[in-house]
Order: C-alpha cells, then sequence, then structure tokens
C-alpha cells in the first residue's frame, strides 16, 4: 500500500470513528435524558444495569498556583517533550 493510500484510508477511518463517536453519544444523551425524567440513577434493562451518577474529581488548579505561588509552581512543573502525529 503506497503513502497515498495509507493516509486516505487513515482519513476514511478516522471519519468512520468520528461518526461511530457521535452515534454513540447521540443514544447514551437519550438514555440519561430518559433516566433524568424518571429522576433515577439506575435502572436495569434486560440483562444490563445502567448507571449515572455524580462523583467528584479532585484536581489542582494550576492557573491559580501559578498566580499565587509562581515558585512553588516552577518547582514542581516539569516539561514532557512528545511528538504529536496529524494529518491536515
Amino acid at each position: 500500500m503506497s503513502m497515498v493510500e495509507k493516509v486516505r484510508k487513515l482519513k476514511e477511518l478516522k471519519l468512520a470513528v468520528t461518526e461511530i463517536e457521535n452515534a454513540i453519544t447521540k443514544i447514551e444523551d437519550e438514555i440519561k435524558a430518559q433516566m433524568e425524567t424518571q429522576d433515577v440513577s439506575e435502572i436495569i434493562v434486560d440483562i444490563f444495569k445502567i448507571r449515572w451518577v455524580p462523583y467528584t474529581t479532585t484536581r489542582i488548579d494550576t492557573t491559580a498556583l501559578k498566580s499565587e505561588l509562581p515558585d512553588i509552581a516552577a518547582r514542581y512543573t516539569k516539561s514532557i517533550e512528545s511528538r504529536r502525529f496529524s494529518i491536515t
């Protein structure tokens, strides 16, 4: 397979993935809306248990840390080099 064929196939597959992800999100949103209408956070459908529950995530507010304590922020900040792959 030539490079042109590989790039075209890759773009085609990425588009298909995006379309599938959008379809998944649409169905998930419909299920969530129905659960919200029923005011439930868990339901059983056939053999499946569906849960849509809140949870809390704790993260450091790096913008505030850099603003209020720049020396400490600098001391605990590390740079990681990586490579980004893109096709435009």
